[in-house]
């Protein structure tokens, strides 16, 4: 484990608001359920190479199952679409807490260019 990476002190799922929230020393982070299923780290999302990911869309509505810890160095997350494959290690985790901002512009960006939506897949284009 990377003991350099800080983990957080709590970890509250609320499922009302689909919502994770992590406390940090440096404060709170609440992570959408829809933010982290289009970034689970699982091979379905990121491809079993560099450049395989597949977009992620008509994950608006999507909510959490469950969470629990894998080891000393990860949660599991599943999610109400049936996903659970992926493993959010405390060093993921704290980068999508950092940079929420950057990683959700990019994958809206994502989205437009592929024509693509979050609330069910492909925008018709007329």
């Amino acid at each position: 484990m990377n003991t350099s990476v800080p983990l957080p002190s709590d970890i509250k799922l609320h499922l009302k608001s689909k919502t994770l929230e992590l406390i940090y020393a440096d404060g709170g982070y609440e992570l959408t359920a829809e933010f982290l299923r289009v970034h689970s780290p699982s091979a379905e999302v990121r491809g079993h190479g560099i450049g395989n990911g597949v977009l992620q869309t008509g994950k608006k509505h999507v909510g959490f199952k469950g969470v629990e810890p894998a080891g000393n160095y990860a949660l599991k997350i599943s999610f109400d679409d049936g996903h659970d494959s992926g493993l959010y290690t405390w060093e993921y985790l704290h980068d999508l807490t950092h940079n929420q901002d950057e990683y959700w512009q990019r994958y809206l960006q994502q989205l437009e260019a592929a024509g693509a939506s979050r609330d069910n897949g492909l925008i018709a284009r007329g």
